[in-house]
């Protein structure tokens, strides 16, 4: 049971932005666990509509196209990470290259961000709240979310934290990661629609050169307080 309560009308969100490779979604989803609240990769569900599109043969800067197949498209997000588009699994296969060389591109457009943003409130909401981690959840999904973080570290760091996820080791290649990161960091944050930025609020922590456990525990505290305060308020003004 969640040690921090909310409901429909007001769920507590617990707000996680940054770039990639920046720790979002391991820090997200043992963050969650160490406050009994649920998780959410916005992230793999824009993955999930790329490789939907990809699959599909469908050219990823075809808006329309691309808004005529996210509409109806069954995705399921399990806190596990596992991934299913349509039914079928497709954890692997949204963090292949090509996803990511595509998924700034499908992500920036309207009606992709229109539906998915819809569903991601509704999955706060009928949960009463929960760990939602992104680039834009406490700036555009939840702006009122009960706390908001914004996680970064240098691209160098972030590619060789990458590097290190899938076991490679030539400089070169973890250079050219690094720049991908640098590229991606580009587009997401230049984008018209719900660009990432730094939300109004939020406490910006930067990783590089803290381990995980080191960051959980400090953001487990930092949010533990925030709910202390909201729920202080919530009492204040029902007195």
């Amino acid at each position: 049971m969640s040690e921090i309560a909310g409901n429909a009308t007001h769920p507590a969100v617990v707000a996680i932005d940054g770039p990639a490779g920046s720790g979002k979604s391991t820090i997200a989803k043992r963050l969650a666990e160490a406050l009994g609240l649920e998780y959410l990769d916005t992230g793999a569900m824009y993955r999930a509509v790329t490789f939907a599109v990809l699959d599909g043969g469908i050219d990823p800067a075809d808006e329309t196209a691309v808004a005529a197949l996210v509409g109806p498209l069954d995705i399921v997000v399990r806190g596990s990470g596992t991934v299913l588009v349509e039914g079928t699994d497709a954890t692997e296969a949204i963090r292949t290259a090509e996803v990511n060389r595509n998924v700034s591109v499908v992500a920036a457009q309207a009606a992709v961000r229109t539906e998915l943003v819809g569903r991601q409130r509704a999955w706060a909401k009928a949960r009463g709240g929960g760990v939602l981690e992104g680039r834009d959840i406490g700036s555009a999904v939840f702006p009122d979310a009960m706390a908001k973080i914004y996680l970064t570290a240098s691209p160098q760091v972030r590619a060789e934290r990458r590097a290190h996820q899938i076991g490679q080791t030539d400089p070169a290649e973890i250079r050219a990661m690094a720049d991908e990161l640098a590229r991606r960091d580009e587009l997401d944050s230049t984008r018209a629609i719900d660009p990432l930025a730094q939300a109004e609020g939020a406490i910006r922590f930067d990783t590089s050169d803290l381990t995980i456990d080191e960051v959980v525990a400090e953001l487990a505290v930092l949010v533990r307080a925030r709910a202390a305060e909201v729920a202080a308020d919530a009492g204040g003004d029902g007195g």
